[in-house]
């Protein structure tokens, strides 16, 4: 069965972070995370649907996985199927969406289900015991009959959500139901209505599940994601190039990548995963955290629950239930507040729209090659765009957005734009070898 990946989002919600199908969590990307599911389904004719914005990045990582260029992305799923099917021919075909991680027992069931005599086709469907702003299903017997999409709180049709992982046995017919649809539509719930053409003269079965399921749309999804990851961590696994100091203390699961340095009197606590030749300071502790290749977890910081790209670097501070980008260096005594003081739910602007994070608990997300400098802090739900400069002493209470220089004058935060930028990790590498 040919399965269609489509990651051609432009992760404008999982800003300040860029392309989140290449955001590494405990050594491996999202999209190789979802890769290693699916495979484990048994589904190994894997094509990614993606866009201008990504593939070039995504073919030079990943060489070996066939891509479809999306034309349009402003028509959504309709848009990455438009540009897919015309190259599946008539083999089965599996739609995926890039934003959901499940497991791969979901795969499997719904592989069963679609291939019962007299099914056109199946769809996976998430149990819920609250409101989920998604599409709901109708169902008759086993049979879809309807997909509602955000009916709102108290009108759900049912308890099952649809999650975009659907087999076609016939994608002919799913791509003419596309193509039916009015090009000039701007609906971004097209490839919904399509499906609904085709219940009307097509079986269609739901498969229920209540497995792991979790979108990631937001930078905080990953925070949500990540102890599932931690979870794959079952026994402690030190590369014998790793050093330890004997003093340090190592306790649970933990992953030491390649070259990485564990320093007099520091503390690891599992499940943990820490990248290829990272250093985890004097007095560092570490715990529930995914750390990324090349990041200095410098003396006396705290690294709680969060997701570290690379070349990470921290002197002194606390960074509790955060994710931080590429290339960012945190100066002494800089700090991230990840707690409201009334002990509700943090709340962070999302494309100028108040929204709720469903966690008590959420620091910061950082972009890459970023500057923070000594003893600044950062309000709960607080983002800072790439590519920023914050000065010495500032307290941010909003975001900061990309390229901005922000300080304190005259006793009040003023921003301005950042004419200058962070050195390039590797020219840091080389600048370093030749001072010591």
């Amino acid at each position: 069965m040919q399965v269609l990946l489509l990651i051609a989002g432009q992760s404008k919600r999982f800003w300040p972070l860029k392309e989140k199908s290449l955001f590494p969590v405990c050594g491996k990307t999202l999209l190789e995370h979802q890769l290693e599911r699916l495979r484990a389904a048994g589904l190994n004719e894997i094509t990614l649907v993606g866009g201008a914005h990504n593939l070039e990045q995504i073919r030079n990582q990943y060489p070996g996985l066939p891509t479809i260029e999306q034309e349009n992305l402003d028509l959504g799923i309709r848009g990455a199927l438009l540009s897919a099917l015309p190259h599946c021919g008539n083999e089965p075909v599996m739609v995926v969406s890039g934003n959901d991680v499940i497991d791969s027992t979901g795969y499997k069931a719904l592989l069963a289900k679609s291939a019962e005599k007299g099914v056109a086709g199946a769809l996976l469907a998430y149990k819920v015991d609250s409101y989920f702003p998604g599409g709901y299903l109708t169902l008759d017997g086993d049979r879809v009959s309807n997909i509602m999409e955000k009916p709102g709180e108290g009108n759900e049709p049912s308890d099952l959500v649809n999650l975009v992982a659907h087999i076609h046995n016939e994608p002919a017919a799913l791509l003419k139901a596309l193509e039916d649809i009015d090009m000039s539509d701007d609906h971004d719930d097209a490839y919904e209505r399509a499906l609904q053409s085709l219940f009307q003269s097509h079986v269609f079965h739901a498969v229920s599940y209540e497995g792991f399921w979790q979108a990631v749309k937001y930078p905080w999804h990953l925070l949500d994601l990540l102890p599932t990851l931690l979870q794959e961590i079952d026994a402690p696994k030190i590369h014998p190039s790793a050093s330890v100091h004997d003093t340090a203390v190592i306790t649970g699961p933990v992953i030491l990548e390649e070259g990485v340095r564990v320093m007099a009197h520091a503390t690891i606590v599992g499940p943990c995963f820490i990248g290829k030749n990272s250093i985890v300071a004097n007095n560092a502790l570490v715990r529930g955290a995914s750390v990324g290749n090349h990041c200095v977890i410098g003396y006396g910081t705290e690294i709680k629950e969060s997701v570290l790209h690379s070349h990470v670097w921290t002197h002194m501070s606390y960074v509790g239930d955060s994710v931080i980008g590429r290339n960012v260096s945190f100066g002494g005594g800089a700090m991230v507040g990840n707690f409201r003081l009334d002990e509700q739910e943090i709340h962070s602007v999302v494309n100028g729209n108040d929204t709720g994070t469903n966690r008590q608990k959420f620091g910061t997300a950082i972009g890459d090659n970023c500057r923070l400098g000594i003893h600044m802090t950062i309000n709960p739900g607080i983002k800072i765009g790439g590519g920023s400069f914050v000065s010495s002493g500032v307290l941010l209470e909003e975001d900061v957005i990309d390229a901005s220089f922000v300080r304190i004058k005259d006793g009040k935060v003023t921003r301005s734009e950042n004419r200058t930028s962070a050195p390039d990790p590797e020219a840091r590498e080389q600048y370093y070898k030749k001072v010591n």
